[in-house]
């Protein structure tokens, strides 16, 4: 027997053991949970009415007592509790509304989040035409495969224990009706301070995370994963193994993707920078520039270098000799607007609640971002480098928009969206041609249009926050302001460090993961098959029939 066949057995061997050990062992870990409510009835009630307070605060300490602001505010509130008591014994029928105005507004922030994760789930449909169309033709039903298999092997990795490591730690949620059974962080102590490192609770949406807030969270967070996990399908397209491909698939919603999510999302160390380090508001990330974007280009860079460039692309001396081409224009285009669309889902969606309004802000600040980075690209390209519009980069431009400004689509003006996509657009054309000239074939531009414009939109928030939103993010008192709008340079570092942070996690990670697929079945197909195309070999059946192609044309040769 083969070692890697020997190795194939131990790996579906190991991956039903953990499933089984996980849902096996739920009853007991989480007997001790806040009690869920897995029917939704008694989520939502008068305490999430704005300007309620129905519980006396807790009494101060002797030291506090000494601070006049926090005296103050005591005061404040426990007379706000006070007038409360006196109100409901005299109007109790207008407490039993009250509860149903709670109940109907979680509602809503329910209804919103849902709808937006369905949104943000149509745009795998965008990414299977974007990668597809960029790739040749006759690798055209392995690239669409991929596309396709990702999202049930990434779900069901990210039900398993992925949605448990990365929120299962995260506390109340809020807007959701102040669920808190999900609050278990995992977390060490370094510099006199904690450092959440991985959430313990919500495994198999069992126990804690039977709960219909825990449910609408998973659901929009786990299409969020599933955007991480397609980008890469892109990058290393036409040369990967399906097989290697589907090992990939069983990492990335289970570890990959929530270990860096749980710091910046799941209440982790990165999150507390400001709260623990002063550090702005820690590393802010609104709909994910860093945490499903970045995350994304990193493995698709690590991926694309490890697998090596397509063959016939560059001489042997490595020169870059043969631009390889698309096969479908019309359905690149077709996708990025399918993709455009989606990402009102993904950015106004990440309030989760409809109830905030800022989301017509985050709405107008996507539009405007994705608008000047394709107007950006198509006459930087036009101008200066191709002489040509070039309209892949066209549609590369508006994706680079939209991925920078997804970070701080929250936190700024519509003129320092205007040019946040500006520079994204910029960005994206140098990042392209930098990438082709070292010798990293990224076939589709995944690399530059979400790890480098993620990285770029999250550092964005430390220059250009206005400081009108996000009083308390991450525990920290006061709005988001970053270095143009009086802020310093505090943001920046939390900014950088979490963009270092996630370029180094996933780096090594994604190394580990090639070389595991690498030791089990190989990584990439043969030269054969690759100037066969992956169709057929791999897969089966041509993505398009009834017709001839003439495969030579897109296999260019090297010499």
């Amino acid at each position: 027997m083969s070692i890697r066949s020997s190795g194939l057995k131990w790996l579906r061997a190991a991956l039903v053991g953990a499933a089984l050990c996980c849902s096996l062992g739920l009853p007991r870990i989480f007997a001790d949970d806040p009690k869920p409510d897995p029917a939704g009835t008694a989520t939502g009630t008068i305490a999430d009415v704005p300007g309620f307070v129905v519980a006396a605060p807790a009494d101060l300490s002797a030291d506090d007592a000494k601070d006049k602001d926090k005296a103050a505010a005591y005061a404040e509130a426990k007379k706000a509790a006070d007038d409360y008591t006196k109100q409901a014994a005299a109007e109790p029928l207008a407490v039993k509304l009250a509860d149903n105005v709670g109940h109907n507004r979680v509602a809503i922030n329910f209804m919103w989040t849902l709808v937006t994760g369905f949104l943000v789930m149509f745009m795998q449909a965008g990414f299977a035409l974007v990668e597809t169309g960029l790739c040749r033709a006759k690798n055209s039903s392995h690239t669409m495969a991929m596309n396709f298999m990702i999202y049930p092997m990434g779900m069901l990795g990210f039900y398993l224990c992925g949605f448990a490591f990365m929120f299962g730690g995260l506390g109340a949620l809020g807007t959701m009706g102040g669920y808190a059974g999900l609050n278990n962080e995992f977390t060490v102590t370094l510099f006199g301070h904690p450092f959440g490192l991985l959430g313990l609770k919500g495994f198999l949406l069992q126990g804690a995370g039977y709960d219909t807030a825990a449910f609408a969270l998973f659901l929009f967070q786990m299409v969020f994963m599933d955007t991480t996990a397609t980008i890469p399908t892109g990058g290393a397209a036409e040369r990967w193994k399906f097989s290697a491909f589907m090992i990939y698939g069983c990492f990335i919603g289970t570890v990959m993707y929530p270990l860096f999510g749980n710091w910046v999302w799941g209440g982790g160390w990165l999150a507390m920078l400001g709260a623990n380090f002063g550090l702005g508001h820690g590393h802010v990330d609104f709909a994910g520039s860093s945490v499903v974007h970045m995350q994304g280009g990193v493995i698709a860079l690590i991926f694309c270098w490890l697998i090596g460039p397509r063959h016939g692309k560059y001489n042997k001396e490595g020169k870059l000799v043969h631009p390889i081409m698309p096969h479908n224009i019309p359905m690149v285009m077709l996708g990025t607007f399918i993709l455009a669309f989606g990402w009102f889902g993904f950015n106004p969606g990440s309030t989760l609640a409809g109830t905030d309004l800022r989301i017509a802000v985050v709405a107008v600040n996507t539009m405007i971002a994705g608008s000047t980075a394709a107007l950006a690209t198509t006459l930087y390209m036009w101008w200066f480098k191709t002489k040509k519009p070039d309209p892949s980069m066209m549609c590369n431009g508006l994706l680079a928009g939209l991925v920078a400004i997804t970070a701080p689509c929250a936190f700024v003006s519509a003129g320092g969206a205007a040019i946040i996509g500006i520079v994204a657009g910029l960005l994206v054309v140098e990042s392209v041609f930098f990438f082709d000239k070292i010798g990293i074939d990224d076939a589709v531009g995944a690399i530059s249009v979400h790890g480098v414009n993620g990285a770029w939109g999250c550092l964005s928030i430390g220059l250009f926050a206005d400081g009108t939103y996000g009083d308390g993010w991450n525990m920290v008192p006061g709005t988001v302001r970053g270095l143009f709008y009086g802020g310093g340079l505090s943001q920046f570092w939390a900014e950088l460090i979490g963009v270092v942070t996630c370029f180094v996690t996933l780096s090594v990670l994604s190394i580990i993961v090639y070389y595991i697929a690498e030791m089990f079945v190989g990584n990439r197909v043969s030269l054969e098959v690759e100037i066969e195309g992956l169709d057929v070999p791999e897969m089966g059946v041509p993505g398009y029939g009834g017709m001839v192609m003439d495969k030579q044309s897109e296999t260019p040769v090297a010499h």
